[in-house]
């Protein structure tokens, strides 16, 4: 079992910033990769970025050179910093996780991008 909490959505005003923290319930070395996946209204879940074990990052075209995941293994948190944001960006931000072949969800985390 893997418990992910989000945290750290919010109200932002386009071009502001946003960081979005995800904590885990065991050693973020225990997952091979760690995932930041969004959904807006009446859209699909959509991944935005994800980083290995090794460290290596991956992103959504949408979101390259505006987003940047990290973690912090002495906190098993997972990081999103969100820079220069976009209303198309406002959606629930989740964390996911695969672990011993299940995928476990956090509990999501609005954000709202809006003048």
């Amino acid at each position: 079992q893997v418990q992910l909490v989000e945290s750290g959505g919010g109200l932002a005003q386009p071009g502001g910033s946003l960081r979005l923290s995800c904590g885990a319930s065991r050693s973020i070395f225990s997952f091979n990769v760690m995932g930041w996946y969004r959904q807006a209204p009446g859209k699909q879940r959509e991944l935005v970025a994800s980083i290995t074990s090794g460290g290596n990052t991956e992103y959504a075209d949408s979101v390259k050179g505006r987003f940047a995941t990290s973690r912090d293994s002495a906190k098993n948190t997972l990081y999103l910093r969100m820079n220069s944001l976009k209303p198309e960006d406002t959606a629930v931000y989740y964390c996911n996780v695969r672990f011993l072949g299940t995928f476990y969800w956090g509990q999501g985390t609005q954000v709202t991008v809006s003048s």
